[in-house]
Order: structure tokens, then sequence, then C-alpha cells
């Protein structure tokens, strides 16, 4: 069936997805209402304007599809850009293809682009769920922890931080602090590692004018500070047997005394600390007090390293995405699945802060909407770039290159893996039918 134009018009202006078609000199020469809608322009101020004009994103400044759909003569599909309209951010999926002469010269492009804010609001609701006082996981063994943060931050008891460097234990602190019911008065913290014990002593307690040489005037310590709110001493394991002994005290009889002073002033004070040192092999080893450590050790919450909840990984790259586009002015819209890979398959040994890092890394040097390989650190070189076959183009095939390289590490046992994931072995094994993973024999 042969197609007049006026009724092909009515076709494309009847589906929702935008359409513009462009001449060689990349001048708009149709475009359908859903285009319009979707940029909030009329049509008198799309026809003839340059495509560039009216579609306000960096990806076309920099690597416009159409620009080079029409210098390749091929298509491209569903690549992910940002418009900026009425300084709004709207997030679109853009295909472009080549318009061909009964020749077979190309004579222009067409461009199809289609709204994702409805999908781009689910994320956020999605990420919503998934976040918790400023702490982002999804993964189980982290939504145990926030259900247990929740419980033990209604109660006054003392509280034990333990993971390792980089797992964000001061935003358990500060979880803490906020649900609870002293978050209308201050948090005091002060890392216990970067002070000598004479200072440290200083400035937990005070002192009064005349205490030693320098001593002017009175000076209240954090413990007065953080008076009726939280005092959160970080790097616990860093303090000299002298400086626990005189905490100790505080714990115990809630009270403490200014250097230079002989009276006593109450602590009304909720104490959390936090440390990544095996405490407990410490005290073995007599290197920090028992007594102490019972009473820092009332409740304890130990924040899983990343290499164990992997699973967060992607939901935190978005997060931090977010983050340094604000920072840098940016707007980098994703990850490429070939890099997210490549940091999935990573351990971090320096945890979340390390991935941070990554991210801002790949800022600094991306100039274009997404992140690729290239745009981080020189460790993710091509010698350990993942192979062909296990790079993702979706999200189905990320989850299986993510559970491969699970398996792979358990040497493909597969109960291992189950475990690790924190899944029943059952769920583990829809997952692989469902994914098309045939794990070999054994």
């Amino acid at each position: 069936m042969n197609l007049t134009a006026d009724r092909l018009r009515v076709i494309i202006n009847s589906i929702s997805d935008g359409v513009f078609t462009i001449d060689l000199n990349f001048n708009i020469t149709f475009i359908n209402r859903a285009a319009l809608e979707i940029l909030n322009i009329s049509e008198k101020d799309a026809i003839g304007k340059k495509c560039y004009e009216i579609m306000d994103n960096e990806t076309c400044r920099n690597d416009c599809p159409l620009r080079n759909t029409i210098k390749s003569g091929k298509q491209k599909i569903n690549k992910p850009i940002c418009l900026l309209i009425n300084k709004n951010r709207k997030p679109i999926s853009v295909s472009t293809a080549p318009i061909f002469d009964d020749e077979s010269k190309i004579i222009g492009g067409v461009e199809t682009f289609r709204d994702l804010s409805q999908v781009e609001s689910l994320r956020k609701e999605l990420k919503k769920q998934f976040s918790f006082e400023d702490i982002i996981g999804k993964s189980s063994a982290m939504q145990k922890l926030f259900d247990l943060v929740s419980l033990v931050a209604k109660s006054d008891s003392t509280v034990l931080i333990e993971g390792e460097s980089g797992v964000g234990k001061e935003l358990f602190a500060n979880a803490l602090h906020s649900l609870s019911t002293r978050n209308k008065m201050r948090m005091v913290s002060i890392n216990c590692s970067a002070l000598p014990d004479t200072l440290l002593e200083s400035e937990l307690f005070g002192y009064l004018a005349g205490a030693f040489t320098d001593a002017k005037k009175d000076k209240k310590g954090r413990f007065a500070i953080a008076e009726g709110g939280t005092i959160f001493l970080d790097e616990i394991g860093e303090l000299s047997q002298m400086v626990q002994v005189k905490l100790l005290r505080v714990l115990q009889e809630r009270k403490y005394e200014p250097l230079g002073s002989s009276k006593s002033l109450n602590a009304d004070v909720r104490i959390i600390t936090a440390t990544n040192r095996n405490l407990e092999q410490m005290v073995e080893e007599k290197k920090f007090r028992k007594d102490f450590y019972y009473r820092i050790n009332v409740m304890k919450i130990t924040v899983p390293p990343l290499r164990e909840r992997k699973e967060d990984i992607s939901l935190l790259i978005d997060h931090f995405i977010e983050k340094f586009n604000h920072i840098y002015g940016k707007r980098i819209e994703g990850i490429s699945p070939i890099a997210m890979s490549m940091l999935i398959q990573y351990d971090f040994p320096g945890n979340v802060r390390e991935l941070e890092n990554f991210i801002e890394h790949a800022f600094i040097l991306c100039r274009e909407p997404l992140i690729r390989p290239n745009h981080l650190p020189e460790k993710f070189n091509l010698n350990n770039a993942v192979p062909a076959i296990e790079i993702a183009s979706n999200m189905d095939e990320l989850e299986a290159v993510f559970l491969i390289s699970v398996l792979k590490k358990n040497n493909w046992n597969r109960k291992q893996t189950a475990d690790e994931l924190g899944i029943n072995p059952s769920t583990l094994f829809r997952k692989f039918k469902k994914l098309g993973i045939k794990p070999p024999k054994k």
C-alpha cells in the first residue's frame, strides 16, 4: 500500500515518541506533535531551525547522534541523553537513521526520541526505597543493618560501630543520632587517632585557665559541647590505655573533670564509638583494656565491606553520579555496561570511599554522557577488561556478568555462591535459567 505524505503525517503524529527529520544542513524539515510536546515548543519555532538549537544537551554539542549517523550511514539505537528544557532536566532515549533518495544517496536524517521522565521518576523512587539516612544499599546485608540501626537508635545505649576503612561508619553514627531522642541537640565528633594524649584529653574534657602554660582562659571540652546530645569517638582503637581509663569513668559514672579542676561535671551524652581494628584481638594481646571494651561494646553494629555487597555498587554509582553532576556542573547520565562490569569485578579494598574516588576521577576526564572504561583509573586497563562474552548491553546481561563473577570466585560452587549473595539456592537456579547461565558440571 502506497502512503501519501498526508497519511504518513497523520500516522507519525499519532505515535507517542518524538520524531523529526533534518536535511544535510541540519535544518529541521518535519517534526511531529509528540516531539513538540516533549520539547515544549511550537511547530513554527522548530521548522527551519537547526536541530541542535532546539535539542539543548551536552551530547548534541560534542557527540551528536544525527551527525554521526549522516557521516557513517548507520543507525544509532537508544542512546541516552539529557535535555535542558526551561532549566529543567529531561532524560530521553534517542535513535537516529539516515534518509536516502531513490539513488541510495543520503539526503538527511531522522531522529526519534522517547521521554524517560517517568522511568527516571520511578528510578528515584526505587533509590529512596534503598536510601536510609544518606546511606545507600539494597543488599540483604544492608537492609538488615538498616532495621538494626532503627531499633538501636531508639535506645540510649553505648554503640560500637566496626568496619573496614571507607565503609561509611560515620554515616551510621549520624543515623543513630538523627533517629534518636537526642536529635534536637548536637552531635560532636572527634578522631581519636588525630591528637596526642595530652591534647586529646583537653579536647575531650576541656580545661580551666591556668591548668597549663598556654591555658589563658577556660575552654569547654567535647563532652560539655555535646551535653544532651551525642559524642562520636572515631578510631577508638587508637586510644592509649591512659585515656581509656579516663573515658572508662565517664562510661561508668557519667562524670568527668576538666583539666585543672577538682569539680566533677555530669556527662549527659550518648557515646558512639567506631573502629576499623579488631578490638577483641587487641584485648587478648593486652593492647586494649578489657573493662573499657565491654563498656563500649553494649551494642555492636558491623558494617560489611563493599566486596561482600556488590549488588549495592550500581546504586552507589547512581548516587555519586548525581552528586558530582551537582558539584562539577556536568550532565553525565550514567556509566557504560563495560565500565560497570569492570567495577563490579573489582574487590574495593578501600570500600565505598574508593568507589566514590573512582567516579570523581571519571568525572574529571569524562566529556560525554556515559562514563566509559577509559575514564576509570589506570588500574582498570585493557588487561583487566572483561572478555567480550561477558560484556553487558542491558540489565539482564549485567546481572549475568555479576553472577558469573561470583560463581568464578567460588570455584563455580552454587551453594557457596547463593550463601555469599544471601539468597536461596533455588532462587539462584531460577536466575541461571532466566539469564541462560550454564555453570560447568563439577
